[in-house]
């Protein structure tokens, strides 16, 4: 019997956003026969075992942050001697690539993006150095792992780097699981201030998010619909600021900031539709779980790869662009032609399941340890 390839998962820590959920749910469910994994957590100092099944080894490296994470991560790779890394954010894979000289030769390396690949350009103020060294490293990895085939169309332009080390991989997701926590969650009275139409949104409190463009859509839409509210779920930078928006525009009452909640699918139940609002996005989890519990979705098109997905879904509004007045105009066309409690099969859902989801995963894994490319064939859809 073959030994099982050695497979060294990283992010930040347990709990955080989709980036981070995604990393640990392929680590639960990859094969235990195949692999033996492990999950490295950077900035983390102590995790309960439990939120991992046994055949998952955690390694909570306890840096301050990520970049200080340097020599921990260095001993844990050189301990381990995986014959596979993965990581899964863009500033940790930026790092784990500059260290890769240093890792046993024999070591491949896998990063996921897992968003805009130069998400400050869309303010003007992407350095030429960060795309210098964005194009340096990348070039490194063994494998580029991207949600969309959009994405990986930008990085195979923007990195020169070929398409044969890209893989178009579709977020797990635990479809079951989230179904029957929005299914047992309370009904309107308890995480809700008034009668709806209620609008949910989850997402780090920062300014790609968008957010503030969401409260300001949502002046508009109480207009027309009076009683309408809006419950965020995140926590960020950006929340004293947001919180201040709420106040000039007179939303305090019809705005609740919720939070880090570890199952935003308890609020799928009672809400009238989900909000995707970001400025920029890669192929935010939050709205595939939320379509997995069929809930009605509005979102701007905040990437190519959420335009394909939503543009011609039924039980799915997509404004034209990436502003307050459109985003405010689509969700007055949803809320008004919505039933209440409606919801959607959301088709599209079906390729992100754990069942289809993980098997390509290990795909990709069995080809880079093969040391082999990816063609035209072999590549996920």
């Amino acid at each position: 019997m073959n030994p099982r390839s050695k497979v060294l998962l990283l992010i930040p820590h347990l709990g955080g956003g989709g980036a981070e959920q995604v990393t640990a749910l392929v680590a639960r469910n990859l094969s235990s026969t195949k692999y033996e994994v492990h999950l490295g957590l950077i900035t983390q100092a102590d995790v309960d075992s439990d939120l991992m099944p046994p055949s998952v080894r955690l390694h909570p490296l306890g840096a301050a942050r990520v970049r200080w994470g340097i020599w921990p991560l260095l001993r844990l790779v050189w301990r381990l001697k995986p014959h596979v890394i993965l990581s899964s954010m863009a500033h940790l894979n930026l790092q784990v690539l500059l260290l890769r000289p240093l890792f046993p030769r024999r070591t491949r390396v896998v990063v996921r993006q897992n968003g805009a690949l130069f998400p400050a350009q869309a303010r003007g103020d992407t350095s030429g150095y960060m795309r210098l060294l964005y194009k340096l490293v990348y070039r490194r990895a063994d494998c580029v792992v991207c949600q969309t085939r959009a994405m990986a169309e930008e990085i195979a332009r923007e990195l020169r780097i070929p398409e044969t080390r890209l893989a178009v991989l579709p977020n797990p997701v635990d479809v079951e699981t989230i179904r029957a926590q929005a299914e047992a969650a309370p009904g309107d009275g308890a995480h809700w201030p008034g009668p709806g139409p209620h609008l949910l949104t989850v997402g780090r409190l920062s300014l790609e998010k968008g957010f503030d463009l969401l409260l300001s859509a949502l002046t508009t839409v109480r207009e027309r619909l009076p009683t309408a509210d809006l419950t965020i779920l995140g926590t960020g930078a950006e929340e004293a600021r947001l919180k201040a928006q709420c106040r000039q525009l007179g939303l305090e009452e019809a705005v609740t900031f919720a939070g880090h909640v570890y199952r935003p699918a308890e609020y799928f139940r009672a809400a009238s539709v989900f909000v995707v609002s970001s400025r920029h996005e890669g192929l935010p989890n939050a709205m595939l779980e939320a379509a997995a519990a069929g809930l009605p979705i509005v979102a701007v098109p905040s990437s190519q790869g959420v335009a394909d997905l939503l543009g011609h879904e039924p039980g799915a509004w997509l404004a034209d662009e990436i502003s307050s007045p459109a985003l405010a105009s689509t969700l007055l066309a949803a809320l008004t032609s919505l039933h209440p409690g409606e919801r959607f099969p959301h088709a599209f859902i079906r390729e992100f399941a754990l069942d289809r989801a993980i098997p390509a995963y290990e795909n990709m894994l069995d080809v880079v340890l093969a040391g082999c490319r990816f063609n035209q064939s072999a590549r996920a859809a």
